[in-house]
């Protein structure tokens, strides 16, 4: 895909607002639709790819505490755990969620389909541009009082 070029001058002047709000629509809405191609939402895809990356460790509620701050769409946690334990993706023993060898094949499916989405967003973008690109995103985030750190 070409993109028109402009001046420096041109590219210095616009809205870093109105860009990254269309970055996040587009590489989100991408990535939305990959995984309800498998019936799942990214509070699904974050649940599955915590429990799986640590086995035992998550709690409703710890998990709930965890992922609250990536939720703009208002979810209801218990529900998604609820949903991935009816389909037999997800236990619970004690308190603690565990994903099954079904949890497990889904949350691989969906990898593959965000992979996709990611392979297609860096395309043309060299590794070194895309560094500096998150390196000032991170410094705008904390020029205006939030955490530029990496999640964790």
């Amino acid at each position: 895909m070409t993109i028109k070029e402009y001046s420096q001058d041109e590219l210095a002047a616009q809205p870093i607002g109105a860009w990254s709000g269309e970055a996040y629509r587009r590489v989100v809405g991408a990535l939305r639709e990959q995984l309800a191609a498998e019936n799942l939402t990214q509070p699904h895809w974050w649940t599955l790819n915590h429990v799986a990356g640590e086995p035992g460790r998550w709690t409703r509620a710890t998990l709930i505490e965890r992922l609250t701050k990536y939720d703009d769409l208002g979810i209801d946690f218990n529900g998604v755990f609820d949903d991935l334990a009816a389909r037999g993706w997800l236990t619970e023993d004690s308190g603690t969620m565990t994903l099954t060898d079904a949890g497990e094949s889904g949350r691989v499916r969906a990898g593959e389909r965000n992979l996709r989405v990611h392979q297609q967003t860096h395309r043309g973008i060299d590794t070194a541009d895309f560094v500096t690109t998150i390196n000032v995103l991170r410094r705008m985030v904390a020029n205006l009082g939030g955490n530029g750190d990496l999640p964790d």
